[in-house]
């Protein structure tokens, strides 16, 4: 019996590709005069995965961390006690700006666009947590600054590092599927995750010691403190998360979005869901998403499914689905993906593939795998990251948040990528233009 190709086939055959140059163009250089000499960083937001971004990054010079929270923040305080301390970002910009080179940003989503905007406009190269920004307008002016002042930038969708997910990317490249007509992208979460589905909470508790809750809130609508919103539960809550889209979507689809090489949707709908809640993304739910033929392709359809819910099993020969995952159909079989990274893919149905072939090696590999190295060493002068915000980041954060759009209205968006407006659905627009706090 034949066996499917996965991406460790494929990557038997592609070793060599790491030494590839990425002709992409370039990017303003960090001060660092050399490849060797360490980067300057500033870290906005230093616990949970900011923590772990700074872990990846702890090589090079630590010498600004930002943190509205004492608490969370208190390991990296005593990891890096020479570098300057600070709760509000402005403040830190302001202070240090002349003695940082890059920043990144870890902070819930509505938070994003803010800092990496100011960054931006000071020179710094970024990188920013996904989803690239809780809003539409906000990913598009983050792609522009960032092509205007040709700075190093990454998104983090770490999993597209990994050598099997940029193999993945040239085997769907290839042709190997045929014409490829639908994906279908799923997540367990929120359950078992985070709070979705649910109400405000009616009581008032006190702040808890250690966290500037003014500067927490930071440009969404004020709200008295409470801990059902912080830390990491803010995922769920439409003021300052962007739900399983924003979290997974970024993650799970990244693969096949960049080896279709999709633009903004056409229109996105809501296909069923647990129920919509005014302050609170539902408990699970399924929406689809349209995006045009173009050259080289037919239309594509994305189905998305969160919560729990998965695509049907006979799309992978009845096999058990994983808990997060994607499914590329196309006129000559599938991709099945059994991870968020997209990276342990495997072609189906087996006997259809048993001789194939990987292709020539074409998409440049991260330097030792790390979304963070690659980063880093753009940041220097090299070759731009692959998830960098004026291109990929952007545009997959912008498909994300279309879907988010039909999700949030309940109804159906017809998406006007060129005017960047849902038409017939006005109620759309605060969605896709935030209106800042005042003050901020």
């Amino acid at each position: 019996m034949g066996r499917s190709w996965s991406r460790r086939d494929v990557l038997k055959h592609a070793g060599s590709a790491g030494l590839m140059a990425a002709s992409l163009g370039g990017v303003t250089r960090a001060r660092a005069s050399g490849p060797n000499e360490r980067l300057n960083l500033a870290i906005v937001g230093c616990g949970g995965q900011g923590g772990e971004n700074l872990k990846q990054v702890a090589a090079e010079n630590i010498v600004a961390l930002c943190d509205v929270d004492d608490r969370r923040a208190a390991e990296a305080f005593e990891t890096f006690p020479k570098a300057e301390r600070f709760r509000d970002y402005r403040r830190m910009l302001d202070a240090a700006h002349a003695r940082i080179d890059a920043v990144v940003v870890s902070t819930p989503d509505h938070m994003h666009a803010p800092i990496g905007l100011a960054a931006m406009d000071l020179g710094k190269h970024v990188y920013c947590e996904k989803p690239l920004t809780w809003s539409i307008d906000e990913a598009r002016r983050m792609a522009r600054v960032a092509a205007e002042r040709k700075l190093a930038t990454q998104m983090g969708t770490q999993g597209m590092a990994g050598d099997g997910a940029r193999a993945g990317i040239e085997a769907l490249r290839s042709g190997v599927l045929g014409e490829v007509r639908e994906l279908h992208v799923w997540t367990d979460r929120p359950a078992g995750w985070w709070p979705q589905g649910i109400d405000r909470p009616a009581d008032r508790p006190p702040v808890r010691e250690g966290l500037d809750w003014n500067l927490w809130l930071g440009v969404a609508p004020e709200r008295p403190y409470h801990p059902a919103y912080s830390p990491f539960v803010w995922r769920g809550w439409k003021d300052f998360g962007t739900g399983a889209v924003g979290d997974m979507g970024i993650h799970n689809a990244a693969m096949p979005f960049a080896a279709l090489e999709l633009d903004a949707p056409i229109s996105a709908e809501l296909v069923a869901t647990s129920g919509l809640k005014a302050e609170t993304f539902p408990v699970w739910s399924r929406i689809r998403v349209e995006f045009a033929a173009k050259a080289g392709r037919g239309p594509i359809t994305l189905h998305w499914y969160d919560g729990g819910r998965k695509p049907p099993a006979e799309l992978v020969g009845g096999r058990k689905l994983a808990d997060n995952g994607a499914i590329v159909v196309g006129t000559k079989g599938t991709m099945s993906s059994t991870e968020w990274t997209g990276g342990d893919w495997a072609l189906l149905p087996e006997e259809a593939f048993r001789d194939f072939k990987a292709p020539a090696a074409s998409v440049p590999r991260a330097p030792g795998g790390s979304h963070h190295q690659e980063w880093l060493r753009a940041c220097r002068g090299g070759p731009p990251a692959f998830c960098r915000f004026d291109g990929f980041a952007s545009r997959l954060t912008e498909t994300m948040l279309v879907a988010n759009l039909a999700l949030r209205t309940g109804r159906r968006i017809d998406w006007d990528a060129a005017t960047m407006t849902a038409r017939g659905c006005p109620e759309a627009e605060p969605l896709i233009r935030r209106r800042y706090r005042e003050g901020w």
